[in-house]
């Protein structure tokens, strides 16, 4: 159901009550009697010191403001929470990353809420800022549109490109020999340049072009460097659209449809885009009240190639990206591929057909660039994110395989009970070529929080592993890692998945062509295993985290924590 988008705070008397207090509460923060006529719209930002991410969102937040103002709205600025992935990871603090989409979502829902604001303008950065602004926008069903805060440009060591992964991959490089302690040091101080979101197609990259996809978000906003003017000029823009967006009584489900989503997820398939796209387009289609389901990952992926060589698996950034032209020719020539619904409405009140009419195609490959490739030639002629079912994932795995890694990997188990455990098997030598290794209890309630294992794949590639063994976990993935990884295992091993009763040297399967992931014992056996599994002691009792461990879904449904 709509909401009123068009509510004015002009009237001492609304709806039959005197709102005399809240004008002067209003006057207190700046309010004039002209404002009082104008459609208020918040402008609400993750900006924080806290990571590089969202360091410079305070400026965009400040443009936005004007664009509103400029546009005849009142634009109300206020802030939300940020973690730093790239901070925590690796530490028992990353339990709070996947969190804090809900506290965002949250608290964009209880200000605007609350407030009774007539739009919103949501600015993020950092991976989990920008699913949880759509999701609050969902909930509020205002008008809205989301800015992204803009890519970083990479830090540059021996001619090559460096990013926050690099460093990770250092570290293991670093353990197994091959890195000077001064090396590590060089890479280290030279890898994030400034502000802006990881510069390959990790979550952030990823989450943005979906959420321009999806049609909340100008174009262009997906692909353009976080210190530049495009980046403040599209932020201003964002304020006037809402202010259009109200005019035209547009409210974000008209705009999130099942095709939209289905744009969504096309885009993030031919981008080679993050397994974290698969939980956040859950959970943001869950807000939208969208059935959205794994299994539709997969038939999608039956008919959209991989075709940008960006990383972490192939060559290119996203600064290289936004050179090229940036989404806009991706999405023109997807739509006229038959592989996009253009008809689907977007913030600007045009169609995607419309936003993207005039987009110049990108220069012929390989002469031209070689970032992008022709539908004839693509990198992988179908999706990368392989969702995987088996004895070992009843209820779905989730897998970014492109085709660089091998299709099949089969080997022994070695398991570990935590990320922590597992980077110090492999620093340790632990791990060696063929095993599979086995991370659980860091599921959504298991850890809780569902933790990136950037780490032990960082450590696994930087000790030259990455093509001689296997990864398997019931938490998640950063946008960066890369190898033969699959995540999302469900159920996890805390509810009682047979990811907990694995034991060392048991021989899994992962198979990509089959989308099958398998423990190779008998039906008998695993049942045995299971009915002799015990529930562990719950690791947080108190706070946020046992909130969390309370409330939230399986990752196969989006890790939800209203999924009541």
């Amino acid at each position: 159901m709509k909401t009123s988008c068009n509510r004015k705070h002009s009237s001492v008397i609304v709806d039959g009550i005197d709102r005399a207090p809240n004008r002067s509460m209003l006057r207190a923060v700046g309010f004039e009697d002209a404002d009082f006529e104008k459609p208020q719209v918040a402008v609400c930002s993750a900006w924080s010191m806290v990571t590089p991410c969202n360091s410079h969102l305070d400026e965009l937040s400040k443009r936005s403001v004007v664009g509103v103002d400029e546009a005849g709205g009142k634009g109300i600025p206020f802030g939300t929470i940020t973690v730093s992935d790239g901070i925590s990871m690796g530490t028992p603090g990353m339990r709070y990353s996947l969190v804090s989409r809900e506290v965002i979502a949250d608290s964009i829902e209880t200000v605007v809420g609350a407030e009774g604001m007539d739009g919103v303008v949501a600015i993020g950065g950092c991976d989990k800022n920008m699913p949880a602004c759509i999701m609050g926008l969902s909930r509020l069903n205002r008008p809205g549109i989301f800015v992204y805060g803009g890519t970083i440009l990479p830090g540059i060591h021996k001619e090559q490109n460096l990013d926050i992964v690099s460093v990770f991959e250092a570290v293991g490089a670093h353990s197994g020999g091959g890195m000077s302690e001064e090396e590590l040091k060089e890479i280290e101080t030279k890898a994030i340049p400034g502000p802006g979101s990881c510069g390959g197609m990790y979550t952030a990259n990823t989450m943005s072009s979906a959420i321009e996809a999806l049609g909340m978000s100008l174009p262009d906003s997906s692909a353009q460097l976080a210190i530049s003017e495009e980046k403040r000029i599209d932020a201003e823009k964002a304020g006037a659209a809402v202010v259009n967006l109200i005019e035209k009584n547009i409210c974000p489900r008209d705009i999130m449809t099942r095709e939209a989503f289905e744009n969504a997820i096309t885009v993030v398939i031919c981008l080679g885009g993050s397994t974290n796209a698969v939980l956040h387009l859950l959970a943001m289609a869950h807000s939208a009240n969208i059935p959205l389901e794994l299994d539709d990952f997969t038939e999608i992926g039956k008919r959209v190639p991989v075709l940008c060589d960006l990383k972490p698996s192939g060559k290119y950034n996203m600064s290289h990206f936004v050179r090229i032209g940036g989404l806009r020719p991706l999405l023109k020539a997807l739509l006229d591929e038959g592989l996009l619904h253009g008809d689907c409405l977007t913030v600007t009140g045009k169609t995607v057909s419309d936003n993207i009419s005039g987009a110049k195609p990108y220069a012929p490959y390989p002469d031209g660039q070689d970032l992008v490739r022709p539908f004839d030639n693509p990198i992988k002629p179908d999706s990368h994110l392989r969702i995987l079912y088996g004895n070992l994932a009843r209820d779905g795995a989730v897998a970014k395989i492109t085709g660089k890694e091998g299709l099949r990997f089969s080997g022994k188990a070695i398991v570990f009970e935590s990320e922590e455990a597992c980077l110090k098997g492999i620093l340790d030598d632990e791990v060696e070529a063929g095993h599979v290794l086995v991370i659980r209890n860091e599921g959504p309630e298991g850890g809780p929080g569902m933790r990136e294992m950037l780490s032990p794949t960082g450590a696994i590639m930087g000790k030259g592993l990455g093509d001689q063994v296997a990864l398997i976990t019931d938490g998640r993935f950063s946008g960066g890692s890369h190898g033969f990884v699959v995540g999302h295992v469900t159920p996890e091993a805390a509810v009682g998945g047979p990811i907990g009763v694995i034991r060392n040297n048991d021989i899994i399967t992962i198979d990509a062509e089959k989308n099958e992931l398998n423990l190779d014992i008998s039906k008998d056996e695993l049942e045995e295993r299971l009915e002799a599994w015990t529930l562990p002691e719950a690791k947080e009792t108190r706070g946020v985290l046992a909130k969390y461990a309370k409330l939230v879904s399986s990752a196969s449904h989006g890790a939800i924590t209203d999924g009541f």
